[in-house]
C-alpha cells in the first residue's frame, strides 16, 4: 500500500491558509479575545513582580510574595490614574487659556498659504461640528469601561485557578518528556513577554526623562505629565514615537506665540532623543533579547493593529514573540519562525529573553523546569 506525502507547496499553502482563517477567527472574535489577552498578560506582569520580590529581595516569604506583587500592580495603577487626573484637570485649564494664542497661530500659518481672512478657532471647532463625534465617544468609554471589568473578572480567575495549572499540565501531557518540552516552551513564552515589559519600560523612562530635561530647560508648561504622557506612549511601537515628537512642539507654538525657537528646539531635541533610542538602543535590545528582526516588529505592529485596534498595536511585540516560539515548534511552520527571527534559530536562548534584572535566568539555575510551575 502506497502512502501519499503532500509536497511542499501544497504543504505551504495549507499553512497560508489555515494563517488567514486564524487571522479572520481573530478579527471577529477580537471583542472576547482582547480581555482575555490582557488578562493573561497582566497575571504575566504580576507574576514576574512576585518572581523578582522573591529572587532580588533577601529572605522574602514566598507565601507573600503573589499578594505583595498584585498590591504593587494596583498601586502602579492607582499612582497612573491619579497622576492623569490631577494634572488633566490644569492641562485642560490652560489649554482654554491658550485659545487667543492659537488663534494667532492659525493666522500666521494661513498667513503662510495666502488665505487673507483665517478662520479662527471656534469655526474650525463649528466646521468640525464636534456633537457627531460625541454619541461614537461616549460609545467608546462605555466599551473601555466594561472591557476594563471583563479584564480584571478575567484576572480574578486567572490567578485563582494558577494551582491547578501543574495538575492539567500532567493530564495533558503523561509522558515527562513531553510534559517538560510544553512547560520549557511555556516558560520561553513567559520570559520573552516579561523581557518585552522591561525593555519597553526601560526605553521609555529613557525617552521620558530625556524629554522632560528639554522640555523644562525651553520652559514648557506640563513639563512632568507631557513625559508621563510620553512614556506610557512608549509602550506602542513607531506610533507612541510620532505622537511624542508632535505634540510638545505643537504646544510650544500655542505657549510662546512670538518665538519659533523653543519649538524648534523641542522638536529637534525630541527628534534626537526618539531617534537614538528607537533606532539604536531599542532595535539592540529587542534583537538581543526578544531574537525578534527589526522589520518584523514594524510588520507586527501594523498586523495586530489591524486586528485588534489599540490594544492589538500595544500587545504587538508579546503576541509576536509567543507565536514565533508556538510555530518553532512544528515541521511545517517553523520556517515562518526562522522568518521572524533574528538569527534564524527562533528555539535559541535569545529568543527566551532572561526576565527583568535576570530573574529568569537565575530561576532556571536554582531549579529546573518542572510541571509544577504555574501562571
Amino acid at each position: 500500500m502506497t502512502t501519499f506525502t503532500p509536497s511542499i507547496t501544497s504543504r505551504n499553502a495549507v499553512v497560508f491558509l489555515a494563517v488567514v482563517a486564524a487571522g479572520a477567527a481573530l478579527y471577529y472574535m477580537r471583542g472576547i479575545l482582547t480581555p482575555l489577552v490582557l488578562a493573561i498578560f497582566l497575571a504575566v506582569m504580576i507574576d514576574s513582580f512576585a518572581r523578582v520580590l522573591t529572587v532580588r529581595v533577601p529572605r522574602f516569604p514566598e507565601k507573600l510574595a503573589l499578594p505583595t506583587a498584585i498590591v504593587l500592580s494596583l498601586l502602579l495603577f492607582g499612582g497612573s490614574v491619579w497622576i492623569v487626573v490631577e494634572n488633566g484637570a490644569g492641562f485642560v485649564g490652560q489649554a482654554k487659556a491658550y485659545a487667543p494664542r492659537l488663534n494667532e497661530v492659525i493666522a500666521k500659518i494661513a498667513g503662510l498659504f495666502g488665505i487673507r481672512v483665517a478662520p479662527t478657532l471656534d469655526d474650525l471647532i463649528a466646521q468640525l461640528n464636534p456633537q457627531q463625534y460625541v454619541g461614537a465617544i461616549a460609545g467608546s468609554l462605555q466599551n473601555f469601561a466594561s472591557n476594563a471589568v471583563l479584564v480584571l473578572i478575567y484576572l480574578g480567575f486567572i490567578i485563582a485557578s494558577r494551582r491547578g495549572f501543574s495538575r492539567k499540565i500532567v493530564a495533558l501531557f503523561p509522558h515527562h518528556a513531553e510534559r517538560d518540552q510544553s512547560v520549557a516552551l511555556f516558560q520561553r513564552i513567559r520570559n520573552g513577554v516579561e523581557q518585552y515589559l522591561w525593555i519597553q519600560t526601560v526605553t521609555g523612562l529613557m525617552i521620558a526623562v530625556a524629554a522632560w530635561a528639554v522640555m523644562a530647560l525651553v520652559g514648557l508648561d506640563n513639563a512632568f505629565f507631557w513625559a508621563f504622557l510620553i512614556f506610557i506612549a512608549a509602550y506602542i511601537p513607531i506610533i507612541g514615537g510620532a505622537i511624542g515628537c508632535i505634540l510638545p512642539p505643537l504646544f510650544a507654538l500655542v505657549q510662546f506665540p512670538h518665538s519659533l525657537l523653543p519649538a524648534l528646539i523641542l522638536a529637534g531635541s525630541l527628534q534626537v532623543i526618539f531617534f537614538v533610542v528607537g533606532n539604536v538602543v531599542l532595535p539592540r535590545m529587542q534583537g538581543d533579547s526578544l531574537n525578534m528582526d527589526p522589520t518584523v516588529v514594524l510588520l507586527s505592529l501594523a498586523v495586530w493593529g489591524a486586528l485588534w485596534g489599540g490594544i492589538g498595536m500595544f500587545l504587538s511585540t508579546p503576541l509576536t514573540v509567543a507565536l514565533m516560539l508556538i510555530l518553532a515548534q512544528f515541521d511545517g511552520t517553523r520556517w515562518i519562525a526562522i522568518l521572524l527571527s533574528e538569527d534564524g534559530d527562533p528555539t535559541s536562548e535569545r529568543a527566551t529573553g532572561h526576565g527583568p534584572a535576570g530573574v529568569a535566568k537565575q530561576g532556571s539555575a536554582r531549579k529546573k523546569p518542572s510541571s509544577k510551575k504555574g501562571t
